[in-house]
């Protein structure tokens, strides 16, 4: 056998091993049959398992035992394996409905987190209100909850006042008319404005009074809702002169902006200062028609419509002292309210306004209303 594998090492490279005849030494081929040189060729030509030969080496000489190998491999997948596709195919454990289920409760999830709104529903109405509104909840006429989300009380007020002015001071009842209008449609801009900013705010607060917080109302209604009323703002702003009326839209403008800028800071109060500030010169430029060119307001006319807006920031600001403190809001009636109390401010605040109005009165019948 050492004489064998001795010829196996010296045998040239690339030399043709497809020849029986050609491996086989002469001298090795007379031996008599069984014995020990010929051992080691038959385990190299036959893969028989008596020759002593390796399970792995049985296996690459034998294709039906590879084959047998295989189909066990198959028939037994690893477990690391199957748990991994287990992994990237949820059909395979879930299947397709139990898989539609958990993502339409995971898309109800995400619009839960990032305050979607879902759709109320209301018991139909009854009686009168019912014969009113054909049966329907009033929740669910969008009129009614534009007009709750509007302001309504703080728009009638200031629309009631400015026409009052306006007829004070002399103006016609159809210019009169034209400004309670147009301040009307102006303050309910305002307010439709404020609820859209404050939505998600008033909805942690839980507050009931604000449809587009509770669902009621969606913000793209009211905002469809603004661009109709600032079409209809437009005209009826410029009936009274062009330059009187490009003073009212900017103290709308102003008014927008104050709902988002400097807010929540010490110098909240800055947008109702400007605001009622440019109210004078709305009125005092004023006239009938487009053409129409007034005169500037008187300068104290001026500086107390400015107070008056602080005074009633105030008023109005107190009844949300609580909520505003929980948001971290750090605006002056805030500080004011944590020294003085909610009770002592609302009472110093309505004394104030009372006093600025007072003023306005005597002044403005003083020196009138424009130069």
């Amino acid at each position: 056998m050492a004489k064998t594998q001795r010829w196996r090492r010296g045998r040239p490279a690339g030399e043709d091993t497809s020849s029986v005849e050609e491996q086989v030494d002469p001298a090795e081929a007379s031996a008599p049959e069984g014995t020990a040189a010929e051992v080691p060729l038959e385990a190299d030509l036959d893969a028989d398992p008596d020759a002593g030969l390796e399970p792995d080496l049985e296996a690459d000489l034998d294709p039906d035992l590879e084959a047998e190998s295989e189909a066990e491999s198959e028939a037994e997948p690893d477990l690391d394996d199957a748990a991994l596709e287990a992994d990237l195919d949820p059909d395979a454990e879930t299947g397709l409905d139990e898989v539609d289920d958990a993502e339409a409760d995971a898309e109800d999830e995400d619009d839960d987190f990032y305050g979607g709104v879902v759709e109320p529903t209301y018991e139909p109405a009854t009686g009168l209100v019912g014969v009113l509104f054909g049966g329907r909840n009033p929740a669910e006429v969008v009129p009614l909850q534009l007009l709750q989300a509007a302001h309504a009380k703080q728009a009638i007020g200031t629309a009631v006042a400015m026409g009052l002015v306006a007829a004070i001071a002399g103006r016609p009842a159809r210019e009169a008319g034209v400004v309670l209008l147009a301040v009307l449609v102006g303050q309910t801009i305002l307010g439709w404005h404020n609820d859209i900013v404050d939505r998600q705010r008033d909805k942690s607060h839980g507050l009931k009074g604000k449809p587009l917080a509770m669902g009621r109302l969606q913000p793209e209604t009211v905002w469809y809702a603004i661009v109709v009323a600032t079409l209809l703002l437009v005209p009826l702003s410029i009936t009274t002169g062009i330059r009187a009326g490009c003073l009212y839209l900017a103290a709308v403008a102003v008014g927008m902006l104050g709902n988002i800028v400097l807010r929540t800071g010490f110098f909240s109060w800055w947008s109702w200062a400007a605001s009622f500030a440019l109210l004078p010169a709305y009125l005092s430029y004023g006239g009938w028609g487009g053409q129409a060119v007034g005169s500037a307001p008187e300068t104290s006319i001026v500086v107390l419509s400015a107070l008056l807006g602080i005074g009633i920031h105030f008023l109005r600001a107190v009844w949300g002292l609580v909520a505003d403190h929980e948001d971290g809001w750090t605006y002056l009636p805030l500080k004011l309210g944590l020294k003085l109390g909610a009770t002592r401010l609302l009472a110093l605040a309505t004394l104030y306004t009372a006093v600025i109005t007072i003023l306005l009165v005597v002044m403005g019948a003083k020196v009138g209303l424009s130069r």
